[in-house]
């Protein structure tokens, strides 16, 4: 019988301390897997550990993924592993009127340390593990603000492919969520201003509400327990691509 669990498997997540990463890292542990947090705040990095059963569940690394020689070292600290999940990022949306610095973040903050992050981690995988990436679902439904975030997004489905082919047997996956409800997408903004926006963004698929952080890790975790899987690119986005 196929075992679709992660019991004894090590999985490294880089933003892993909160939203998708810290969700997905938390369903793991749940089946028995060993977890690798990798992320820029010691502080979020440690609470997350801490909720995560301590370090017999847990370990923890302070990691800047724009950074490539960081990111070198980190994989090569680590050692072996089963599965990776890349679905840190932070960055800025704007209309192809925005400045270079706008047009730009997307890649540099979601594109390239994924891609980096593949490079210098897939020497250390194991030939039957699996690697997942984040994009978006404004990729195939974008709206009129945000022409190279639409690009990334989907530049990232298109490296999924690409990854798979190159690098089977291991199974290279894509997870495209549409809006999901965690703290991340709204630091600093008020909670009037976070609940009006959910409200929009609910109108805007077909289940009539924004996804939560455990759906999105439900999918993850599928895409690295199917054996069967790859070269896809999955929708937690209750259907706004359909919308």
């Amino acid at each position: 019988m196929p075992n679709f669990t992660l019991n004894n498997k090590r999985i490294v997540i880089i933003g892993g301390s909160s939203g998708i990463g810290f969700a997905t890292a938390q369903q793991a542990v749940e089946q028995g897997a060993y977890v690798i947090l990798a992320g820029r705040s010691q502080q979020k990095l440690e609470k997350a550990q801490q909720l995560l059963g301590g370090a017999d569940h847990a370990e923890i690394h302070t990691l800047n993924n724009q950074n490539e020689e960081e990111l070198q070292a980190f994989f090569a600290k680590i050692g072996s592993f089963d599965h990776l999940f890349t679905p840190g990022a932070s960055y800025v949306r704007g209309s192809i009127a925005s400045p270079a610095e706008v047009a730009h973040s997307c890649f540099n903050a979601k594109f390239w340390p994924q891609y980096n992050a593949v490079k210098y981690g897939a020497p250390h995988l194991s030939k039957d593990g699996s690697i997942v990436l984040m994009s978006g679902a404004f990729g195939q439904r974008p709206l009129a603000d945000g022409a190279s975030y639409a690009a990334c997004n989907g530049a990232i489905e298109s490296l999924g492919k690409a990854l798979a082919v190159e690098l089977a047997p291991v199974r290279v996956n894509v997870i495209s969520p549409g809006t999901i409800h965690t703290a991340f997408n709204w630091e600093g903004a008020a909670q009037e201003v976070r609940d009006e926006s959910y409200r929009q963004y609910a109108k805007m698929n077909l289940v009539g509400r924004v996804g939560t952080a455990d759906e999105a890790a439900h999918t993850t975790l599928y895409l690295m327990t199917n054996g069967y899987t790859t070269g896809s690119t999955l929708f937690p986005d209750g259907g706004y691509i359909m919308r």
